[in-house]
Order: C-alpha cells, then sequence, then structure tokens
C-alpha cells in the first residue's frame, strides 16, 4: 500500500470545544483505512502521539473508538475521518503542525519535528541562561567584528555572557583584523572562516543560539543600485543571492536568535520578504524597526534597519528598547588637531568643480562641508578614503579653503565605535572596516535590550516551574 503523510493542524473552533484532526480523501485509501472501518485511538503520552489502527487493542487505557466516515465528492466516494478528542489538547499543547502518516491501515499523528526544533531551541538558550554559560554564537559577513562586539557588549550590560562559535568571513584582512582587536569575542572553541558564505559546508555546522549578520547592502542601497543599473537588489552579481546562503546558515544552525541588519530600503526587496516568510515557517517571529544614530548617542546621522527574530515562545518587543550613549554636542569634540603644514589638508579642486557640474546639471549634489560647529554629520561609507564628493570632508579652520577627510579615529567616534578596534591596520582598512558597519551604540541598545527581555523570559519560566 502506499505510504501517506499529511502535514496538518488540530482544529478547534469557537464553538466546539474539543479539538480534532480532520482528514479525508482517496489517500486515506491508498493508505489502507476504508469506510466503515472502526479504529481504535491510542492517546500515548509517553510518547506525545495518537496511534490509531483497526486492530488496536480496544483494552488500553486511553484508547477511543472511532468510525471512519464517507463522503461524495464529484461523483466520488472517498473516507473521512474527524477524530475528535479532549486529550488531543494536552497531548499537542503549543503545537502548530501534526505530521500524519498513514500506511497499511495504521495511522500516526504525532508533532512535526519543525515543533521539536523550536522547542530544543528554546530549551537550549535558557538552560544556558540559567546556568550563566555563555551562549554559542555564529556571525556570518562578520567584517572587523563591530556589530558582533556591540550585541557582546550589549548582552553584557545585561549580565548575558556571548563567545563566537563559528565566524564567516570573505575579506582576510576584516578578519585578521577582528581576531587581533575582539579578544572579547573569541574563545578557544570559536572557528573563524574565510569564505564566502555560499562555500561554507553546512553538513557540520554546530547548534548554535544566536546568529548575527550585516548582510551586504550593496544591492539593496539607493546609490548601489543607482551605480550599478539594477532594477531590483537580486540582480546585483555579488550580494544579490547572499540572503539565501543567510538562510541556510540558519536553518542549519538552529538559533533561538538571529539579529540582522541593513538599509532601510532592504525591507521592500524580495529578499527580505523571502527572509521573513522563511523564518516564519522555521518557527520564528520577526521583530523590525529603523535606528538613527544620532538618536542613539553617535554623531554619524544614519539610518539603519534591524530585524530580530526570535524564536516562537520568546516575546520580544522594540518599544523597550533605550539609548545606552549620549552623542557629543558638536564634532569639535571628537576632532584632533591638525597644524597648517599638515599634508591632511588638500585643495580638493576637482571635487569643487564636480559640485559646480552637479548643481549646474539640476543634480542637487552639495559636499559636505564641516567646521566643528555641526551636531551631527551625513553618512560616511566604506569607501570614504577615495575621498568622494558626497561624504563628511573637515573645513581647514585656517581660512585657506582647503579641507580633510576624518581620520580613521574620528570616523570611529564619529559612530561610536571603539578606537581598539581599528588597531594595527591601513587607513583605507580602516575606513573600509567602519563604513561597512553600524552605529555601535545603537547595536549596543539592541543587544541590551534582547538580553534585558531574555532574562525576564527565562526567570518567569523558572519560577513557574518552581
Amino acid at each position: 500500500m502506499t505510504a501517506v503523510v499529511i502535514n496538518t493542524k488540530l482544529r478547534l473552533t469557537s464553538k466546539e470545544k474539543t479539538p480534532s484532526v480532520w482528514l479525508e480523501g482517496q489517500k486515506l485509501a491508498k493508505g489502507g483505512i476504508e469506510t466503515g472501518q472502526v479504529l481504535y485511538a491510542h492517546f500515548d503520552k509517553s510518547s506525545r502521539r495518537v496511534v490509531a489502527s483497526k486492530s488496536g487493542d480496544a483494552d488500553l487505557n486511553d484508547v477511543k473508538a472511532f468510525t471512519v466516515s464517507r463522503r461524495r465528492r464529484n461523483g466520488k466516494e472517498h473516507p473521512l475521518i474527524e477524530l475528535r478528542a479532549e486529550e488531543l489538547a494536552s497531548l499537542f499543547e503549543g503545537v502548530e503542525v501534526l505530521r500524519v502518516a498513514i500506511q497499511n491501515g495504521k495511522i500516526t499523528i504525532r508533532a512535526h519535528s519543525q515543533q521539536a526544533k523550536v522547542k530544543s531551541r528554546l530549551d537550549r538558550l535558557f538552560e544556558k541562561v540559567l546556568e550563566g554559560k555563555k551562549l554559542d554564537v555564529g556571525s556570518i559577513f562578520h567584517g572587523g567584528g563591530v556589530l558582533d562586539r556591540a550585541l557582546h557588549n550589549g548582552f553584557a550590560m545585561s549580565g548575558l555572557q556571548s563567545a563566537i562559535k563559528v565566524a564567516v568571513e570573505i575579506e582576510g584582512k576584516y578578519l585578521d583584523s577582528s581576531l587581533a582587536n575582539n579578544p572579547m569575542l573569541w574563545d578557544k572553541d570559536s572557528i573563524a572562516i574565510e569564505s564566502p558564505l555560499e562555500s561554507v559546508e553546512l553538513a557540520s555546522a554546530p547548534l548554535l543560539d544566536c546568529v548575527f549578520a550585516g548582510i551586504p547592502c550593496v544591492g539593496a542601497s539607493l546609490s548601489g543600485r543607482a551605480k550599478g543599473k539594477l532594477s531590483c537588489a537580486e540582480e546585483h552579481s555579488s550580494a544579490g543571492a547572499l540572503f539565501v546562503y543567510f538562510l541556510n546558515f540558519v536553518l542549519a544552525t538552529q538559533p533561538a536568535i538571529v539579529v540582522f541588519e541593513n538599509v532601510p530600503p532592504y525591507q521592500k526587496t524580495a529578499s527580505y520578504m523571502v527572509i521573513e516568510s522563511v523564518l516564519l515557517t522555521a518557527g520564528y517571529d520577526i521583530h523590525s524597526t529603523v535606528l538613527n544614530g544620532n538618536t542613539f548617542g553617535a554623531l554619524e546621522n544614519r539610518d539603519r534597519l534591524v530585524c530580530v527574530a526570535t524564536t516562537k515562545g520568546l516575546d520580544f518587543d522594540f518599544d523597550r528598547i533605550e539609548p545606552v550613549r549620549v552623542k557629543e554636542k558638536t564634532l569639535s569634540e571628537i576632532l584632533d588637531y591638525y597644524p597648517q603644514d599638515s599634508d591632511k589638508w588638500k585643495t580638493y579642486s576637482y571635487l569643487a568643480e564636480k559640485e559646480q557640474r552637479d548643481m549646474a546639471n539640476g543634480k542637487g549634489f552639495k559636499r559636505q562641508l564641516l567646521d566643528g560647529t555641526n551636531d551631527s554629520c551625513g553618512t560616511i561609507g566604506r569607501g570614504y578614503n577615495k575621498a568622494r564628493s558626497t561624504e563628511p570632508f573637515v573645513i581647514s579652520p585656517f581660512g585657506d579653503g582647503m579641507s580633510r577627510l576624518f581620520s580613521p579615529l574620528e570616523h570611529a567616534r564619529v559612530k561610536g565605535i571603539p578606537e581598539d578596534l581599528i588597531n594595527g591596520v591601513s587607513d583605507t582598512t580602516a575606513h573600509e572596516i567602519l563604513g561597512q558597519s553600524v552605529i555601535y551604540p545603537a547595536f549596543q541598545a539592541v543587544g541590551n535590550c534582547i538580553a534585558t527581555q531574555v532574562r525576564e523570559a527565562v526567570s518567569m519560566q523558572h519560577v513557574a516551574a518552581a
């Protein structure tokens, strides 16, 4: 006989207080179920499953007999089963998907394995928090570790310890910088992988508690789409499909918490919609918001989309997030002094000429020339060392018409990033690490918010269990 598997849900209507499992169709007949048969259903509490067959033992405890009905549709008659029993409520409490297997006239009903994964994720997390153990973190698109360090320190503010279990970064110089400058993120069991994410073998991937990801935004940002003449983010040759490998990593490692970030327009992309759909199906609740750098203690006036996916059963509310840093009043507080004869000061005459051309052509691009009295600055990107016309420059205080770029240390201060995170790297690499990273205090606040609510959930469960 044909083996039949049906994934379904427990039925419970407002009118009918007793839950039921409803099955019908020729697939039942193919599995050996005939109309008019009397089946004996045994509700096995120890294994949390229901087993029903015509040869079942009617003398066992927790057994109910029911008759297979019939339904006529399109001129054909087929079997219909409505297994209604109060025992189903306790047996499958909190279960969203049931797996029904039918073969040789026997029906087995249990929670879908996805439900077990959800429970396992939550149990691992709660057990580690109760025992004060470090949470295992997976970091992908790791960069120089800015996002990870911000979330790590945010966790620590609320008493949660964490360490990288596995990190993946395609650029060796960024990974080297993180390994050297973020000792608090790594321990003896950490695995650092220099590789494109799509080349990472996941067959033996470890189970994780958290996954952090700064998904590359080059195809989603407005400037990136314009520069690449892209009709959509997914069209980008190198970054367009990375969301697929991000999802593969999450599904393989089964974390209880996923944090990923991108530019705000990313939320309107097909990539984001697929991520949201897949994570919902995998038993996560998705929470998202846009954080502004100035609001969360940084001088850079930059918006960033942040998404937190939590395993069902673990509540999270972005409304509870609070800034953990107060930004400086003006840029002058973070600027270093450079004498007039420093080679940092340049004319950048070609940028001034470009500005005039852009204005004449109605493009509206103006240079960001800052004198230190400003209370914020615009976004500083990955290619800042190239001295591009749309990014911030500091005006010379000597009245000579010159200007300069922020130094790497000033760039770090503008974003609220600890200066030691870029120790020992070239100016170009430092600006790349910083420019493609996040507003540090904003994500430190995110980490603190997550950790606070995790600890509350663990405490409530512990009290309830006691």
